[in-house]
C-alpha cells in the first residue's frame, strides 16, 4: 500500500484518530499536512514525527475547520510547500451536546468547509489531479444514538454529504473520489470524556456504556481502514463500517 508521491491532509490530526491516520500515512510514503487548532499538542507531535521520519515530509498548520479564513491560509501553505494536494481526511470533531450549535459547526460544518475549500485545489476541472476524500463519520451517523442526539445528527449529515458530494464528482468529473468511515467506539479523548458531554442526556449515559461495552477500538484500527479507503479500488461513495462484528461496505446509489 504504497502512498509514495501523494500528499495528505489530515484534520484533527493531533491526537487521536487523526494522529494515527497521519502516522499510517507518513509509514506508507506520504507527505502529511497536520491541521488541528491544539498547537501544543500538535507541534510535540510533529517533533516526534520528524525524528522518524524527516522534517521534510510533515507540515503543521494550525487550523479552526470553523475558519474559512484559516482553512483557505492552511491550503495555500499546503500548495507552497508540497506543490499539490492528493488526499483530504476530514476528521475533526467534538461531541458536546450542551455545545450543540458548536458541534454542528465542526462535526459537519468544518467538513463542508473543508471540501470546498479543497475542490479548488483538487478537482480536474480546477487544474487538479483528482484524489481521494474521507471523511470520518460514525456508526451513530447510521443508525440513533439516543445520549448524544445532535453528534448522531452531524455524523448522519457527514454521510448524507459524503454521498451526495460522491455524485456530484461523478457528474462534474471532478476524479475527487468521495468515501466516509463509521467506527464504533474508539479508544480517543473524546470516548474517554463522553460522559461529561452529554449535556441534557447526561441520564441516559449508561445507554452508550452499554453501546461500548461490546468492544473498543484502537485508533489504528481506524487508520488502517483509512488506509485501505485510500490506497485500494473502492466504489466512490461507498462507506465503511468499522466495529468488532467486522468491517463491512455499503454502497448506497444516487437518487438523482
Amino acid at each position: 500500500m504504497s502512498l509514495g508521491g501523494k500528499v495528505a491532509v489530515v484534520t484533527g490530526a493531533a491526537k487521536g484518530i487523526g494522529k494515527a491516520i497521519a502516522e499510517n500515512f507518513l509509514q506508507n510514503g506520504a507527505k502529511v499536512v497536520l491541521l488541528d487548532v491544539d498547537e501544543t499538542t500538535a507541534k510535540g507531535l510533529k517533533k516526534v514525527l520528524d525524528q522518524k521520519f524527516g522534517e521534510e515530509k510533515t507540515l503543521f498548520i494550525r487550523c479552526n475547520v470553523e475558519s474559512e479564513e484559516d482553512i483557505k491560509a492552511a491550503f495555500e501553505a499546503t500548495m507552497a510547500t508540497f506543490g499539490c494536494m492528493d488526499i483530504l481526511c476530514n476528521n475533526a470533531g467534538i461531541l458536546s451536546e450542551d455545545q450543540w450549535e458548536r458541534a454542528v459547526s465542526v462535526n459537519l460544518g468544518g467538513v463542508i468547509r473543508m471540501t470546498y475549500a479543497a475542490l479548488e485545489k483538487m478537482s480536474q476541472q480546477s487544474g487538479g489531479r483528482g484524489g481521494v476524500v474521507v471523511n470520518t463519520a460514525s456508526v451513530g451517523g447510521l443508525g440513533p444514538l439516543a445520549s448524544c442526539p445532535v453528534y448522531s445528527a452531524t455524523k448522519h449529515g457527514v454521510i448524507g454529504f459524503t454521498r451526495a458530494m460522491a455524485a456530484a464528482s461523478t457528474a462534474s468529473n471532478y476524479g475527487i473520489r468521495f468515501n466516509a468511515i463509521c467506527p464504533g467506539a474508539v479508544q480517543t479523548d473524546l470516548f474517554a470524556s463522553v460522559t461529561n458531554c452529554l449535556g441534557p442526556f447526561s441520564h441516559l449515559a449508561h445507554l452508550f456504556e452499554k453501546f461500548a461495552a461490546d468492544g473498543v477500538l484502537q485508533p489504528s484500527d481506524v487508520a488502517q481502514c483509512v488506509l485501505e479507503l485510500v490506497t485500494e479500488e473502492v466504489k466512490n461513495g461507498e462507506v465503511l463500517v468499522v466495529d468488532h462484528s467486522g468491517k463491512k461496505y455499503m454502497t448506497f446509489p444516487a437518487v438523482f
